[in-house]
């Protein structure tokens, strides 16, 4: 099942399993999103709850028990419940349930909000505890772009990704499993453009810490055309640039997230986890971005 929002500038689908962002298309027919092609990677732009990454040999401990986590989480292949839709905004719920307390232990609910303004979508999550104790969780988004979104007059190494506000900014590195390394380099204000290539992506994604920035933007243009997007971010830590290597797929994601992959001398306890959130009972957390497509 999918939700379609539609204005004068923007026409956005949204597939209910996983409330995921599948297409955004102008009114000449443009599409901005990555078509999920699976021989390069089977998805469009999914959301990420409750890791962020990868945890140490897929797992976490919680109150003396092992539980199996896989990358990214479970939300995104999890069938979402509609709140409301029409055509400038979706709600969509998902709450924990008997099959997903064997993986994870808590009670929560979990909305997934779509609000299209103008030529902007905007996304707010928003992470509820209901349970009689804290709990953890990250969260974060994996919107993937179509690169080069005009094939038929650019190349994928016309992109670049600019970042604002420019400055340096820690670039934190993964080791062969996924985990976060002690090793970290800092981007320079000059590279702050960033050239696309397929060979940037051959570490893995490129993984920036931006420090106390309550608000930083992405943007992904192209020096051949006028189309591209932009993705901003409220009161997170990292953003995320990935695409496959050595296979050459033709997008590149922007990724806002509020947590990070284990590191590489995790603990494996869940409440030890590098920037995990926790939830008092009764509390809500909320993460905001917005794609902005032009």
């Amino acid at each position: 099942m999918t939700i379609t929002l539609k204005n004068k500038k923007l026409e956005a689908c949204i597939k209910v399993n996983g409330a995921e962002l599948i297409s955004v298309k102008n009114p000449d027919g443009l599409e901005y999103i990555w078509q999920a092609d699976p021989d390069h990677w089977k998805r469009h732009a999914p959301i990420l709850f409750p890791v962020v990454g990868r945890l140490q040999n897929d797992e976490y401990n919680y109150n003396g028990n092992i539980y199996k986590m896989y990358q990214h989480g479970f939300a995104r292949d999890s069938d979402f419940e509609v709140i409301n839709a029409n055509d400038s905004q979706a709600i969509l719920l998902l709450k924990s349930n008997p099959e997903i307390k064997k993986i994870y232990p808590f009670n929560f609910k979990l909305f997934i909000t779509y609000t299209l303004v103008d030529d902007t979508i905007r996304v707010n999550m928003v992470v509820k505890n209901e349970d009689e104790h804290s709990m953890y969780f990250s969260i974060g988004a994996h919107p993937g772009f179509k690169v080069p979104l005009e094939p038929e007059k650019e190349n994928y190494t016309d992109y670049h990704v600019s970042a604002n506000p420019a400055k340096s900014y820690g670039l934190i590195k993964l080791d062969e499993n996924g985990l976060t390394t002690s090793n970290e380099n800092n981007f320079d204000k000059e590279s702050n453009d960033i050239s696309i290539s397929h060979d940037l992506f051959s570490g893995d994604a490129k993984i920036f810490d931006l420090g106390t920035n309550n608000k930083t933007s992405f943007n992904l243009y192209s020096t051949k055309s006028k189309h591209g997007a932009e993705v901003t971010a409220y009161d997170n830590q990292y953003f995320g640039l990935w695409s496959t290597y050595p296979k050459k797929s033709d997008f590149v994601c922007i990724e806002p997230w509020w947590g990070i992959a284990d590191s590489e001398n995790s603990t494996g306890f869940i409440k030890d986890k590098k920037d995990i959130s926790r939830l008092r009972c009764g509390d809500e957390f909320s993460a905001n971005f917005d794609i902005r497509f032009f």
